[in-house]
This record gives structure tokens, C-alpha cells and sequence, in this order.
């Protein structure tokens, strides 16, 4: 199932909020447990909470976007990291990305996001699970070790803003 991709023009103010007010990441708690395949997600607790996490991980998105409405988008090609918050918003959002989704959202060429795609998975980063009902099909996903140092990240950005915002 290939997702929709849309250039909006930017957080809605709803998506601040979130963003700023409704996360609720626990990483650093003793009880914080690694981030399980297959899209879910234990650090964040119930699913209102890995639902306000996926939002703000699309802010994060939206606002890379955005830098192309002011600067030539090939000046800020940084596909790895623009595949890895997409695998990390569907992990949350326990959804499925296809390799040719994934490719969309690195905003490079094809053959370049696959070259990525490769090299990721050789890092450990990606893992690629076949399709059950289509052999003809990939499905990509975060390691649960990339997983979990996104959410590290993610919480370390979260607190940055909240500090910057107070």
C-alpha cells in the first residue's frame, strides 16, 4: 500500500501543540522497554501517545519540506535521514512502507534512495521483509536498535524546543 506524499505549507498550529505539549517520551525511564518490530511501540505507552509521537514526527518532516520553498531542494538532500523519519512516523503509526514508498520519501532519484536503502540495511539500520501475499513485494522497517536511537533523538529534540520555547 504506497502512501500519499503532500508539500504542505506548513505546521498547522495543531501540529505545534503537539508537538510542544503532547509528547510524552519516556526513554530515559528504568522501565523504558526497546521498541518491538513489526511497528510497535513500547516507550511511548498507550496509543495516544505513539499517535502524537507519529505527528510529531511528520512536523519534523513537514518542516524539512518546507526549507524547498525558499532554497533549491537538492541543496538539503539528505535521504537516509529523510527514509529513516519516515520509517520511524510508519513504525509508529504501525504501518507498512514498500521500498518504493520508502525511495519517495528519500526526494532523490531512484537509483540513488535504492543505493541508500542498500547501504542502510548493511548497517543494520533498515531490515527488508518480503510481502507474504506478493512475493513481487518489499517492505522496509527500522532495526529495532535504529528504532530505538530515534526515539532517543526524538526525545533529546523534544527537550531542546520545550527549552527553546520557554
Amino acid at each position: 500500500m504506497k502512501r500519499d506524499r503532500v508539500l504542505v505549507d506548513g505546521p498547522s498550529d495543531r501540529d505545534v501543540y503537539l508537538w510542544d505539549e503532547g509528547l510524552h517520551l519516556e526513554m530515559a525511564a528504568a522501565d523504558a522497554s526497546e521498541p518491538a518490530m513489526g511497528g510497535e511501540v513500547s516507550s511511548v505507552g498507550a496509543e495516544d501517545d505513539a499517535a502524537t509521537l507519529a505527528a510529531g514526527v511528520q512536523v519534523i518532516m513537514r518542516m524539512r519540506s518546507l526549507r524547498s520553498n525558499f532554497f533549491e531542494e537538492t541543496l538539503f538532500a539528505d535521504p537516509a535521514w529523510d527514509m529513516m523519519l519516515d520509517l520511524m512516523e510508519a513504525r509508529l503509526r504501525r504501518t507498512k512502507v514498500s521500498i518504493s514508498s520508502l525511495c519517495a520519501a528519500g526526494r532523490v532519484p531512484a537509483t540513488t534512495a535504492l543505493r541508500w536503502v542498500k547501504t542502510l540495511t548493511e548497517k543494520g539500520i533498515l531490515v527488508r521483509r518480503p510481502d507474504a501475499g506478493d512475493r513481487r513485494r518489499v517492505y522496509v522497517e527500522l532495526s529495532d536498535s535504529a528504532a530505538e536511537a530515534m526515539m532517543g533523538w526524538l526525545s533529546v529534540a523534544r527537550q531542546h524546543l520545550v527549552r527553546a520555547a520557554a
